[in-house]
């Protein structure tokens, strides 16, 4: 079953004392499926690019292997290290104008800190900024030029998730300015997510009803597939569908892209209706995948979605 409905694109606007503000903004009618009689949000396929920041620099890790370890850098499974800074990425992402981008802190130290900052800075409105994102801080980001704020951790911990943290939240900073850290991994045939540097399973399914309630709190979701994520294995299609099917906000998935068939098998399981954001495998990351083709392919989606 289909639909008339409007496709979303990021916007950007300046807002007093806010500073640039993105956000979602209907544009064209498109088709889309609907989900239990419900319209759900649809566009052309994205690509979302990525800033990880682990100890003030650029790297890209196997998630999986973060630890909360005085130690963990002897823990840490690194694929790359970059000797361009944070804000270069972030110009770099500019010139191309992707926007919905995520700077990711991997351990909100001091210096992890001011590395996101400048990259904010570098490319205001452009940027979403997540890694240990509370309360206390939500609003800093978003004054230094944040779009909107990932969260995880405040509302994921300890296996469960903490309703009244998130609605608290909500209340600060607004739904459209929230998008919601999904990440995870399979468990007796159902994806749960899991907490607590993806360590720790939660009770909380990644499904139907689970996504059409959150997305009351949300502007976006950001999912990653713990199970093949930073391995360039190929991504978990399955996964893809199932996000392509219920999100009812956009959704943008993260792990195991290693070709250009993956973004292809990303448009077709999702139906077009999930992003997709590429770590280790781009060249700019170290890996074979040509940054630009992705660039291009990014670009070609837009084109084909205003037809």
């Amino acid at each position: 079953m289909t639909s008339t409905c409007a496709a979303r694109v990021p916007s950007l606007r300046w807002a007093p004392q806010r500073g640039w503000v993105g956000s979602w903004v209907s544009v064209r009618p498109a088709k889309c499926r609907t989900s239990g009689g419900h319209a759900v949000v649809c566009a052309a396929v994205s690509f979302r690019p990525c800033i990880d920041i682990h100890k003030g620099k650029v790297k890209q890790i196997v998630g999986s292997t973060l630890r909360d370890l005085a130690n963990d850098s002897m823990e840490l499974v690194t694929n790359f290290e970059s000797d361009k800074s944070p804000a270069e990425f972030a110009k770099f992402y500019k010139a191309d104008e992707l926007l919905g981008g995520h700077v990711i802190m991997l351990g909100a130290n001091p210096s992890s800190q001011a590395a996101a900052l400048e990259a904010l800075r570098a490319y205001p409105g452009g940027l979403q900024v997540g890694g240990g994102i509370n309360l206390e801080n939500a609003m800093s980001y978003l004054n230094e030029g944040a779009s909107h704020v990932i969260v995880t951790s405040y509302v994921f911990s300890d296996g469960k998730m903490n309703t009244e943290r998130l609605r608290k939240l909500v209340e600060l900073v607004g739904k459209q300015r929230l998008v919601l850290d999904l990440s995870c991994r399979k468990k007796d045939g159902r994806y749960t997510i899991v907490t607590d540097r993806w360590q720790k399973f939660s009770d909380v399914f990644v499904d139907e009803p689970t996504l059409e309630y959150l997305a009351a709190f949300a502007d976006e979701f950001l999912v990653h597939g713990v199970d093949v994520e930073g391995k360039r294995l190929g991504i978990d299609e399955e996964l893809v569908e199932l996000l392509g099917h219920y999100s009812p906000i956009p959704v943008t998935y993260a792990g195991g892209v290693s070709t250009m068939d993956d973004l292809e098998r990303i448009k077709k399981a999702g139906k077009s209706r999930v992003d997709v954001t590429i770590g280790s495998a781009l060249d700019i990351f170290g890996g074979d995948l040509p940054y630009k083709d992705v660039v291009l392919w990014h670009r070609k989606q837009s084109m084909v979605g205003q037809v």
